[in-house]
């Protein structure tokens, strides 16, 4: 009797994993479909100049979205991603040769901001975690601290950035494509193999899936939880570093708007939001559909009013055909 109830109770979760796979390839074939219309419309979509422009966008927010995909597989959410980004955008140009000051910390620059991004990343598990606060509320606060201490570090000013390898990121070129790109793909790479080769990759799986039976299997949920928002902290850290580079100079607005874009791919990508399901190749998926969605309609002329409204749209219309309804008794 327990062998056949085991089995009756496995094919619901079976069938729920297959129609998961399955949608997951929703996204890939949205963005295949995407590019042959905006190439049939402008054929300069497909010209490589254009690609290398798409990338160039694309670069930010896939480092960011790693990070917020690796929160939202363990069944929580992440606010801090424009306080976290601001700041490391900041200190890098505080502390590279700069126009501002004498630092001229060159790489050691780069280590130092992703180190103070680990560390708010552990701020914000240990307050989530310790205090019992939730996810949301503790990343909205680290947000504001974020870019407050920001502005605070540059008094209101713009720092211009005169460090020859970090300007390099968005400026010099391997097989046609900045630097940054090349950079962004290696987290890809690194998170990919933290997600499917590494125990953290299959606990926040496991956290995602259901916390309380995650506990019960003998994984500490507090330690993986605070790993977790310290990881995020640090791919959000390395997306600050990248958009010092791309601009050339860091101020307290540089981060704005980038928690949209970044939820938005990884939402767009297939991730639930209710957690265990998804990858960070869904995300690279979202990311390109986001960005590619928005190069097309810069070529089509649609004005920018609009351009934001049609994301909004798409992320709504995401988020509901990425629910599961028969799981939910509730909408909160």
């Amino acid at each position: 009797m327990n062998t056949i109830a085991t089995e009756a109770a496995t094919i619901p979760q079976t069938s729920r994993v297959r129609r998961w796979r399955a949608a997951s390839l929703a996204p890939l074939i949205v963005l295949v479909l995407l590019c042959i219309i905006i190439a049939g419309i402008n054929p300069n979509f497909l010209t490589f100049g254009n690609l290398v422009r798409i990338s160039l966008s694309a670069m930010i927010p896939l480092v960011l979205g790693i990070g917020a995909t690796f929160i939202i597989l363990m069944g929580s959410i992440d606010l801090s991603v424009e306080g976290v980004l601001t700041l490391g955008a900041v200190l890098t140009s505080m502390l590279v040769l700069n126009g501002a000051n004498n630092n001229d910390l060159g790489i050691m620059a780069v280590f130092i901001v992703l180190i103070v991004g680990a560390g708010v990343g552990f701020i914000n598990g240990v307050i989530h975690v310790r205090l019992k606060v939730p996810s949301f509320m503790t990343t909205l606060g680290t947000w504001f601290i974020g870019v407050g201490a920001a502005n605070a570090l540059l008094g209101g000013m713009a720092v211009r950035i005169n460090d020859p390898w970090i300007r390099g990121l968005a400026v010099e070129r391997f097989l046609g494509f900045p630097r940054g790109v090349w950079i962004a793909l290696a987290c890809l790479a690194v998170a990919m193999v933290i997600q499917n080769y590494t125990r953290l990759g299959r606990y926040i799986y496991a956290l995602g899936g259901g916390e309380e039976l995650a506990s019960l299997s003998g994984i500490s949920v507090a330690r993986v939880r605070i790993a977790t928002f310290t990881l995020a902290g640090v791919f959000y850290a390395v997306g600050g570093i990248l958009a010092s580079a791309q601009l050339g100079l860091g101020n307290a607005q540089i981060g704005n708007g980038r928690l949209f874009t970044t939820i938005t791919a990884v939402v767009v990508g297939g991730t639930s939001l209710s957690g265990g399901q998804g990858s960070v190749l869904q995300t690279l998926v979202g990311v390109l559909i986001v960005v590619v969605l928005s190069n097309g309609m810069v070529l089509m002329g649609v004005p920018p009013s609009v351009q934001i409204g049609v994301q909004g749209l798409m992320i709504i219309a995401a988020v509901a055909l990425s629910i599961d309804r028969k799981l939910m008794r509730i909408v909160k």
